[in-house]
């Protein structure tokens, strides 16, 4: 303790000259002042070094957030089993972990509703643990925009695990899903294909929060240009949607083939689990076929 209140406490300078982020130091900083007042209180030391006014307060930079048109480029252009779950991160504004986390009974997708009731978090020498939400706020009912339902639907079909605990997003092998694997392997190739800033999976949710909205022809400036896109109708979304118009809604995909796992409202029941891969297979060819013309047509 002697030698830690010796003299100004200069680690903080040290820590943001070797690159370490100000929201980092700034916690570091607020729990070593902390100590250091636990020390004082116990006549360890005569007063606390940590007098560096405002040093301990974070300053988080602002996130970037997406435009509609955006998100549905990159909903476009990732593989298919994880368009829906870029929808539903912006448009519900989930967290990774509540993604994760559900599951199939946890979905109606007649009412348009989700509900959050867990989290699936990667936990170092546990591995993969359900977990409660992070905030006693975190179990909730989430209303999905009527925008994102088809592709839920659909979704739900084609690659959520069967049953009512089934977990709604799975990886390639039917597995829950890892978010070092996404990050690694999926995430930063879906970036550079679509040319789209090098932002976070987490920052979906806060395109979703976000209160500016662009509508075409519109300033995103003027009255009435503002909203949760988490709140907004289908009619002021579609009009962001390229393909609204021509479809008569945002999702203009050619037909699915049949022999799909399960058709339902709610996201229960059951149906064959075999043969998935193949048939992901057959959803992907299609899909890409009709994103890629949407493209090159000037399509989002």
């Amino acid at each position: 303790m002697r030698a830690a209140s010796s003299g100004r406490v200069a680690a903080r300078s040290a820590a943001l000259d070797a690159g370490v982020s100000v929201v980092t130091v700034a916690k570091a900083y607020r729990l070593l002042k902390a100590i250091l007042s636990t020390a004082v209180d116990d006549q360890l030391i005569k007063r606390n070094p940590c007098r560096i006014k405002g040093a301990g307060q974070e300053r988080s930079p602002e996130r970037p957030v997406l435009t509609v048109a955006e998100v549905y480029k990159l909903a476009d252009a990732i593989e298919p089993r994880y368009r829906a779950l870029v929808l539903l991160a912006t448009f519900g504004s989930l967290r990774w972990g509540e993604l994760a986390g559900l599951q199939c009974r946890d979905i109606d997708l007649d009412a348009g509703t989700v509900r959050v009731e867990r989290q699936l978090m990667q936990i170092t020498g546990k591995g993969l643990v359900f977990t409660e939400p992070k905030s006693a706020a975190g179990k909730r009912t989430v209303v999905i925009p009527e925008l994102i339902v088809k592709d839920l639907r659909e979704h739900v079909k084609y690659f959520a695990q069967d049953g009512e605990k089934g977990l709604i997003f799975a990886g390639p092998d039917d597995g829950p899903l890892r978010n070092t694997n996404f990050n690694r392997r999926v995430w930063p190739q879906v970036l550079q294909d679509t040319d789209l800033p090098k932002i976070h999976f987490h920052d979906l949710r806060h395109t979703g929060q976000h209160p500016r909205r662009e509508r075409r022809g519109v300033d995103p400036g003027a009255d009435g240009a503002h909203g949760s896109l988490q709140h907004a109708g289908r009619d002021d979304l579609s009009a962001l949607d390229p393909r609204a118009a021509a479809a008569g809604g945002p999702q203009a995909r050619r037909p699915r083939p049949r022999g799909t796992r399960r058709d339902i409202g709610h996201a229960t029941g059951t149906g064959a689990g075999q043969g998935r891969m193949k048939i992901e297979a057959q959803v992907r060819r299609p899909c890409l076929t009709w994103a890629s013309s949407c493209r090159e047509g000037g399509g989002a």
